[in-house]
């Protein structure tokens, strides 16, 4: 059985939970954002207990899922409501 088939989504479609429920399936989450008026793509995954949001200018690691979900909603990434 190959990889898991990922995530697409826009900024603010989904919830932090509905994306680390994501991750934690060992899913990757590509998600649309906009940077100076300028469509691109986000991707976070997940190796072993190490979450990592590869933004186009940088790689972040994280060394957990409460240091993902900070990361996803300071980014901005999920529902503004949550």
């Amino acid at each position: 059985m190959g990889p898991k088939p990922p995530l697409c989504v826009h900024v603010g479609e989904c919830s932090t939970d509905e994306i680390v429920a994501a991750l934690n399936e060992d899913r990757r989450v590509r998600i649309t954002v906009e940077m100076m008026g300028t469509e691109r793509i986000v991707t976070l995954r997940r190796d072993g207990n190490t979450y990592y949001c590869d933004t186009p200018t940088k790689l972040l690691k994280h060394t957990g899922e409460t240091e993902i979900r900070n990361c996803i909603k300071r980014m901005g990434y999920a529902r503004p409501d949550e």
